[in-house]
């Protein structure tokens, strides 16, 4: 088999694990209403708690996801990030069964443990599948499995969850009787059981497969492509932090993602601001997701034959921007149509950023993925300013997700348009392209 053949056969096996990705990360937005619902939770930023137990152990386990990395190879290390994001699953059932909120906590950080892992080794191995040119457009192929499997995670979670929670909700708020308002919630809680019982040995089985499969591993000292398909052997000798780009790109993905998930999870809740029931926003998110995987076809489409991964990350904060005026300006479900439309805005942003801050990072690549994925704990910060600063009557729901948006677009621009160029020269000879 072809050197060609295997990363071929590589890019088929990752998007299968983006799929769970996609998958396991999207069951958020319908767990914010549910569990606010279920444990009854009294205010927004209290249910936004959900985004920062999952997404804030990003920030603290990529680091020591990158030391694991150079210990077990990237296959291993998959594979491990599929067994811990098992054991997360598994943790919802004492977390049901006890109607606990910190555990269900417990349990969210767990399951982003493993998707650190398998997010540290997974994205910086799909863009050196070749030149970094044509990284974008792997990226995107994987954004495709990834939001195919968040579209469907709350349709399927939602009708389980969510069925009848309107009615619930009105029981519980009137309700005299202690017992039956206790009963009524522990019968909510223990919806949540079956699925994650059933995705937690689902995800032990695969980590189980993949370490049967053969992957072409790539060494940590091995050079990485640079910007024109380049290896660049001067940038073995360099620290970490002489890579301007690749601190940047941190910043920018903690914007990014800020804002991705702020358009999907919190979709339903801004419909209920806007006077929407639990029925009627329960399948919100997938709008955006479905946004979302418009633009990843675009991107497989036309990068870079048609327009540069840095084009298609300008243009996409450009319409960012827009969209986010477009929702403070309109009311109901024009403003949701708004913020569904921010997945289109953002398809591009992650393929984008990816390779743009890796370039020429060499024998630095692991570690520069790790602080890439530690950027991803915007999601776990920008989502509960915006449940934070909407239950100020002084400020409310439109204007707090205004703040929320439109500045992370503005840094996503500048470092499309400025913040990802290198700064210093790199030698370089060419490498196989994808």
């Amino acid at each position: 088999m072809t050197a060609t053949n295997k990363n071929q056969n590589a890019i088929f096996i990752i998007g299968g694990l983006f799929f769970i990705f996609g998958f396991i990360t999207w069951l958020n937005s319908t767990l914010i209403p549910y569990l606010k619902l279920a444990c009854q939770l009294k205010i927004d930023v209290q249910a936004f708690f959900v985004t920062s137990a999952f997404y804030m152990s990003y920030f603290v386990l990529a680091l020591p996801a990158s030391f694991i990395l150079k210990k077990t190879g990237f296959k291993n290390g998959m594979a491990w990030g599929l067994a811990v994001l098992g054991i997360g699953a598994l943790l919802f059932v004492p977390a049901a069964r006890t109607r606990s909120f910190p555990l269900f906590l417990l349990a969210l950080f767990v399951q982003g443990g493993g998707l650190s892992l398998l997010q540290t080794a997974s994205n910086p191995y799909v863009s050196i599948l070749g030149p970094l040119e044509s990284g974008a457009k792997r990226i995107s192929i994987m954004g495709i499995c990834n939001k195919g499997g968040g579209i469907l995670s709350p349709l399927i979670l939602s009708t389980l969850l969510l069925q009848g929670t309107d009615a619930i909700r009105d029981k519980v708020s009137t309700t005299t009787d202690a017992a039956l308002k206790e009963r009524l919630l522990t019968d909510l809680a223990s919806r949540v059981i079956t699925p994650y019982i059933v995705i937690g040995i689902a995800l032990f089985i695969v980590a189980f497969i993949l370490t049967r499969l053969k992957l072409p591993e790539i060494e940590q000292e091995q050079p990485v492509a640079g910007r024109a398909g380049m290896v660049q052997p001067a940038a073995e000798k360099r620290s970490i932090f002489d890579y301007p780009q690749l601190w940047l790109g941190v910043i920018c993905l903690f914007m990014y993602v800020g804002v991705e998930v702020l358009a999907g999870d919190a979709i339903a809740i801004y419909g209920q601001s806007e006077g929407m029931t639990i029925r009627a926003t329960k399948y919100f998110s997938s709008f955006t997701l479905g946004e979302m995987l418009v633009g990843y076809i675009v991107g497989i489409l036309c990068i870079p034959r048609v327009f540069s991964q840095q084009t298609g990350l300008w243009v996409s904060a450009v319409l960012g921007l827009a969209v986010s005026l477009g929702a403070y300006f309109t009311t109901g479900y024009a403003a949701i149509s708004f913020v569904a439309l921010m997945g289109l805005a953002n398809a591009l942003v992650w393929p984008a950023i990816w390779p743009l801050a890796i370039d020429g990072l060499g024998r630095h690549i692991k570690t520069g993925a790790a602080l890439l994925i530690m950027g991803i704990a915007g999601a776990s910060v920008i989502p509960p300013i915006y449940g934070a600063l909407k239950g100020n009557p002084a400020i409310g729901n439109k204007l707090a997700f205004l703040i929320c948006t439109f500045p992370c677009y503005l840094y996503i621009l500048y470092y499309a348009l400025a913040g990802h160029k290198r700064r210093k020269p790199v030698l370089a000879t060419p490498i196989a392209d994808f």
